[in-house]
């Protein structure tokens, strides 16, 4: 098994779980890519297990589930684990008991509230934590509120730092670009809670029992995945299908393990041999 640059990549075939990004990855909007049903396939005929690990928040996992479902991937809920499912551990631990405000859409906001969090959407002199997420629900009023609320005394987190997001035509700003957009207008800047933030990968692995040697991460991001697996010190993949092209990989001090054009390659690799005997 080789990849895209000729580099030996058997070691691949030893990993017991994989730690997917989505968009871009897996998927393009609503769109899945060719592989990826069989790569799914394989990794459970051989014993593995696979979980998405998204930066995106502006879906649950239950909004996650039926996209893909949709897409003809039958996902359960614990094939998955979100920035805001991260976000609200973060939350619980480093801030309990506190009134959060929230820039992000209503599933964010429904996430963290059946979580036990107090979110609020208006101005209020209780919330001590301003939360941006990746709001594809965003309003000039949101805007306003928030640049209101960040005025005040208060921690300021984000669900991810991701400054686009691919769709069927291009891509669309992100949560890293929505604070950008609010830095410019309040000088303040969030601590990102998602990728590349070691947190949910971690989560991920004490979860599922499984040990940093046995688990990779595939995504199109280097700032996000590829950073992640340096970070969580995990294999890493990137796939050339997404936001990465090879210029920008050679151009990174983030470097992947190991690059594929797609998942449908890492998939070719993977059964290889079944595809020699027959």
């Amino acid at each position: 098994m080789q990849d895209y640059t000729g580099k030996f990549a058997d070691r691949l075939k030893e990993k017991r779980l994989y730690l997917l990004d989505m968009d871009g990855t897996i998927y393009n909007e609503n769109e899945v890519f060719d592989g990826t049903k069989e790569f799914l396939a394989e990794i459970e005929r051989r014993g593995g297990q696979y979980v998405f690990i998204t930066n995106n928040s502006s879906k649950s996992v239950e909004d996650y589930m039926q996209k893909v479902q949709l897409m003809g991937i039958n996902a359960k809920y614990e094939n998955f684990y979100t920035s805001s499912q991260a976000t609200a551990v973060y939350l619980k631990e480093n801030y309990p008991q506190q009134v959060v405000y929230c820039m992000g859409t209503e599933s964010l906001i429904t996430e963290l509230r059946k979580e036990g969090i107090e979110v609020v959407t208006d101005v209020d002199d209780q919330a001590s934590v301003v939360l941006l997420g990746f709001d594809t629900e965003n309003t000039s009023e949101k805007i306003r509120k928030t640049c209101i609320m960040l005025g005040k005394d208060v921690a300021y987190l984000a669900t991810n730092p991701d400054l686009v997001c691919p769709v069927s035509f291009g891509y669309i700003p992100d949560c890293g670009s929505m604070s950008m957009m609010l830095k410019n207008a309040t000088g303040k800047e969030p601590f990102f809670i998602g990728k590349p933030e070691p947190i949910m990968v971690n989560s991920v692995l004490k979860k599922m029992k499984c040990r940093r040697r046995d688990a990779v991460i595939v995504g199109d991001r280097l700032y996000t995945d590829i950073k992640t697996g340096k970070n969580a010190k995990v294999d890493t993949i990137c796939v050339l299908s997404g936001e990465a092209s090879m210029e920008d990989i050679l151009h990174s001090e983030v470097k992947p393990d190991y690059i594929f054009n797609s998942i449908k390659e890492i998939y070719e690799g993977l059964t290889e041999e079944n595809r020699d005997e027959v």
